[in-house]
């Protein structure tokens, strides 16, 4: 969001009026904001939220307000929501869950969903011990679930059971909640996974391994590799402006005093020890869907739109990646024998992601094929994951109460006393929320100007055969655009956020900047000149 003090300092008009028509939206959007915190005494039920639920909404954030409290909703979103990074097939029961005597019945259950391979987990535990925010004076707090689901027939997702916190050592039996719980504990049950989901999305999935990841491969690519080199030329149209984007994320969302700071249950310096940790888990595999999906027990589920789209975006992204390469790089030898071409891989691993070689990341590149791997990982990470993982929040976090930013109280430990009083005492208060709804809109707006996969006007490459292969690209997109549209006819929910005409070119690929040639990109990466003001933190479709 934006900060309105260095608008009234003398800029130049000329960088000025790019951003105006946005800086008044974003000024409209705060001044209502403003006006409803100040008019809004009650905040005592769920339906005070609709009060600040206006503005740019999509349909289906429309659906996810009147569906949000269904279990079936809940649960289909470790599939198909903003983070579908989390889930995976259970191959044992967790070794964190603790069935306390007396839940035999429930024990049974999931060991026969285990037996049948229907059963999988959402493990937040990642967040264990991450200290929470205060904000205003006031305490904020973070837990870690563990939630059990069970696969139907139908291919539909149900929740089984959550475990709010890991045992305790000085009172080991966490409180299990389960469906058949009160109505309003087991609401609140879900109110914190859906939090939880929210921090891990926002800062694993969305910030490190997409803006972050894309700033290693851009930071390296300036670095290492000449403008004339093949390499430099394929991937330059995918990590344009990643910095601009990314040097606006550090001012303004995850500072002293930013977003994070003042909505955010991770913010004030939580939200950099998760990026720790989550950095010190990031595997190459993680990065690449077919291993990754595989990984989770993910490949075949016909419920599962994120990971069909990803898969097949891979393999058109592996293609076309390929296409390139055999034109530069005819034999192994070649690949082996380009010491730029090395440095640059090198610099990614070792330097960029931090000794990242014990994670699976290469050091060198040893053939073709290995090249190729990992090109199509830079690729698909700076434009179809990003996609997946940013245009969701428009739809699944405007409202407020399906993905709480913060949570006010401790978890419960008990049922039978959850009120509504509690719900709303746990979920976020009008400003908090009021923030959440103008995050969700400003990050996932779709920009006039965005470039889709694949669509670049500039020419780095010169002669037909380049040119053979890029629209042989263009051409596997329109096919795919296609099947996606025909099968989300079919659907209540359709997944539309892999559909090649809504997937950016890059993390972001703003061109308001009237950015020139390559060679003053790389002017500007190489912290030579003043950047133009990088565009508005967002992208979507």
């Amino acid at each position: 969001m934006h900060h309105h003090h260095h608008h009234s300092s003398g800029v130049d008009l000329g960088t000025e009026n790019l951003d105006f028509e946005w800086t008044l939206k974003a000024g409209a959007l705060e001044m209502a904001l403003k006006r409803v915190y100040t008019l809004l005494s009650s905040w005592n039920c769920l339906e005070d939220f609709d009060q600040i639920f206006w503005g740019q909404k999509s349909a289906l954030a429309e659906k996810v307000r009147q569906c949000w409290q269904d279990d079936e909703l809940f649960s289909y979103q470790f599939l198909n929501g903003a983070n579908p990074m989390l889930l995976r097939r259970s191959t044992s029961l967790p070794s964190r869950l603790v069935l306390p005597s007396g839940m035999e019945e429930l024990r049974a259950q999931l060991e026969k969903e285990l037996q049948n391979g229907s059963l999988f987990e959402a493990d937040f535990i990642l967040l264990d011990g991450i200290p929470a925010n205060v904000i205003r004076g006031e305490k904020q707090y973070l837990a870690a679930p563990l939630v059990m689901l069970k696969m139907e027939p139908n291919g539909k997702l149900q929740p089984m059971v959550i475990q709010i916190q890991p045992p305790n050592p000085s009172s080991p039996t966490p409180t299990l909640f389960l469906p058949s719980d009160p109505p309003l504990a087991w609401l609140l049950a879900k109110s914190w996974v859906r939090n939880s989901d929210f921090q891990l999305h926002e800062i694993q999935y969305h910030l490190l391994n997409t803006h972050l990841v894309a700033e290693v491969i851009a930071v390296a690519t300036m670095r290492c590799l000449p403008g004339l080199h093949p390499i430099f030329k394929f991937l330059i149209p995918h990590i344009r402006y990643t910095m601009e984007i990314n040097t606006r994320a550090r001012t303004q969302l995850i500072s002293d005093g930013g977003i994070f700071d003042k909505a955010v249950s991770t913010g004030g310096g939580g939200h950099v020890q998760l990026l720790r940790r989550a950095a010190a888990q990031l595997t190459y595999c993680s990065l690449c869907p077919p291993d990754d999906l595989a990984d989770r027990g993910l490949l075949g589920l016909p419920g599962a739109l994120y990971a069909h789209d990803a898969l097949r975006l891979w393999e058109i992204i592996a293609r076309y990646v390929e296409g390139i390469v055999h034109l530069f790089y005819q034999r192994d030898d070649i690949v082996k024998g380009d010491p730029e071409l090395q440095a640059w891989c090198r610099e990614i691993t070792e330097v960029g992601l931090c000794q990242a070689q014990d994670r699976g990341f290469p050091v060198s590149f040893q053939s073709q094929s290995q090249l190729c791997h990992f090109l199509t990982m830079c690729v698909f990470t700076c434009t179809a994951q990003h996609a997946a993982i940013n245009q969701g929040q428009l739809d699944w976090y405007a409202w407020v109460p399906n993905a709480p930013c913060t949570m006010r109280m401790p978890p419960p430990t008990t049922k039978e006393d959850v009120t509504m009083a509690t719900v709303m005492g746990s979920l976020p208060d009008v400003r908090q929320a009021c923030l959440q709804m103008a995050i969700s809109w400003h990050l996932s707006r779709r920009q006039p100007d965005m470039v889709p996969l694949g669509h670049h006007k500039e020419k780095y490459f010169s002669g037909p055969k380049p040119k053979a292969v890029l629209n042989q690209f263009r051409t596997d997109l329109e096919k795919l655009e296609k099947e996606i549209t025909a099968r989300n006819e079919q659907l209540d929910w359709p997944y539309e956020y892999l559909k090649p005409s809504c997937i950016e070119n890059s993390v972001t690929s703003d061109s308001k900047g009237g950015y020139g040639s390559e060679f003053e990109l790389r002017r500007q990466a190489c912290g030579r000149t003043r950047a133009p003001p990088p565009p508005p933190l967002r992208s979507g479709c």
